[in-house]
């Protein structure tokens, strides 16, 4: 293939990571918004438990459908590109729902939407992670995150600014405004080194590393993708591969990650707080505003881990948000189990919830996005996204669809349903002690020819030792 020029202009750092990341709004919009739509909806068309259930895991489920396709998209048209295609259809579905006039049709489009969204969530990642620096990684991958979180929290606002109006269609549609920004922001935006050098441009590889490493280091890193790509050339990255025995126990880890997120319970926060807190008596503003100050938390804290997560490390900081994950959740199953006054209730629920999500952040909020996109070989790194986006999506709408269910006084009721997260988040501090290494400080290259060696394939001495 004939090498392309590099490009004439130099990249701007700050915007190179901003709008990078800037896909994160997207993801975190399209999660959060449902939560302040739910309350008028359920009254306009007089939805079950189900009901709710299925309208919110719809997202989820296109998003499967999306990350399943995405490893394809990204190996042909790049990952810059991806998520431009993403853009595209969230704008698409986005309308629709605005438009929809009745359930069925806003499920169809918040699939749509969620096409979009599992091509985002499993490429941003990997672009940011292919972009930054080692020492840098941690905190730019945590930058997703934090843009996620910020998506939630602005779709938390626009709920209750527009909660008095009841004003639903309007909720959604503000999701155009960071799709449209994000296509025309990566219209500035190089593509990924290691990208652009697996398809011979060489000299734009180099243009876009001068402009995100520091001088000394930009041939060094040339040298080690490289060596990835001379060891990757035998075959096409495969899902198959995933599972030959030098990559497995990393896709093991990833899943782990992935489905851990989600059955930590996150989400079933994330969507029906302000649903929780209308079911034990609070007025539906108040609810919505209760929603906001949820959202805020998310954000300060997910800021916070970007400042930590390069000296704490990524295995410290999921054991840590186990931990307050527990406590919190067994609190608020008792505050809900033996509490009879409402406003005590709401307002010890609250502030169990707040604690909550400062666990979930300072762990499997930031770091699991951050490692997923680590832990995966050059070849085998968008497939593997890929299916870890695919086992997320699906564990999101496995929760979503069926927390209202579950949290049925018929069923196991609110209480009963957070001591089962709790239950679950003890289950996870042991698999991640005993299974997720350290990544932090290593280049990509690093630590996969450092698997490489660990498991006998590949050049040896090649690459730091892995810290376990």
């Amino acid at each position: 293939m004939t090498q392309a020029a590099p490009p004439k202009r130099s990249i701007n750092r700050t915007t190179l990571y901003f709008f990078g990341a800037l896909g994160g709004i997207l993801f975190g919009y399209d999660l959060g918004v449902i939560s302040g739509v739910l309350p008028f909806i359920t009254k306009l068309w007089t939805l079950t438990s189900w009901d709710k259930g299925v309208i919110t895991a719809s997202i989820s489920v296109g998003a499967v459908l999306g990350a399943i396709f995405s490893p394809r998209v990204n190996e042909w048209l790049g990952r810059r590109s991806t998520i431009m295609v993403a853009s595209v259809v969230v704008v698409i579905g986005t309308i629709g729902a605005v438009a929809a006039q009745s359930f069925t049709m806003l499920v169809i489009f918040r699939l749509v939407i969620g096409i979009g969204i599992g091509f985002s969530s499993s490429t941003v990642p990997t672009y940011m992670a292919e972009l930054a620096p080692a020492k840098w990684r941690g905190a730019m991958g945590a930058l997703n995150q934090i843009f996620i979180v910020l998506g939630i929290l602005i779709a938390f606002l626009v709920s209750y600014g527009l909660g008095s109006s009841s004003n639903w269609r309007l909720m959604f549609a503000g999701a155009i405004v960071p799709a449209v920004v994000l296509f025309f922001g990566l219209m500035l935006l190089p593509e990924t080194p290691r990208w652009l050098l697996k398809n011979g441009r060489e000299e734009e590889a180099r243009a876009v590393l001068q402009s995100t490493h520091r001088a000394g280091d930009v041939e060094g890193e040339i040298t080690q993708i490289r060596e990835v790509i001379r060891l990757d050339t035998e075959q096409k990255g495969r899902v198959r591969d995933l599972w030959a025995p030098w990559v497995r126990p990393m896709l093991i880890v990833a899943i782990l990650l992935a489905v851990g997120q989600q059955f930590s319970g996150v989400n079933a926060v994330n969507a029906y707080f302000p649903t929780m807190l209308i079911g034990l008596g609070f007025a539906t503003q108040a609810a919505l505003l209760s929603g906001v100050l949820l959202g805020v938390t998310k954000f300060l804290f997910t800021a916070w881990v970007v400042f930590v997560v390069d000296r704490w490390g990524r295995k410290p900081l999921l054991l840590i948000g186990n931990a307050i994950m527990v406590v919190t959740l067994v609190g608020a199953a008792l505050v809900v189990l033996n509490v009879d006054d409402t406003t005590t209730k709401g307002v010890l629920m609250l502030v169990m919830m707040i604690l909550y999500l400062v666990g979930y952040e300072l762990g499997w909020g930031a770091v699991v996005w951050v490692m997923m996109a680590e832990v995966f070989p050059l070849r085998e790194r968008a497939a593997g996204m890929g299916v870890a986006s695919v086992v997320l999506w699906a564990s999101t709408g496995l929760i979503t669809a069926i927390f209202p269910l579950m949290s049925d006084k018929n069923a196991l009721g609110l209480g009963g349903s957070m001591l089962v997260f709790a239950g679950v988040n003890v289950v996870l501090f042991g698999l991640t002690k005993w299974l997720v290494p350290e990544t932090k400080g290593r280049s990509l290259e690093q630590i996969e020819l450092d698997l490489r060696n660990r498991t006998g394939v590949g050049s040896k001495g090649i690459g730091a030792k892995a810290e376990v």
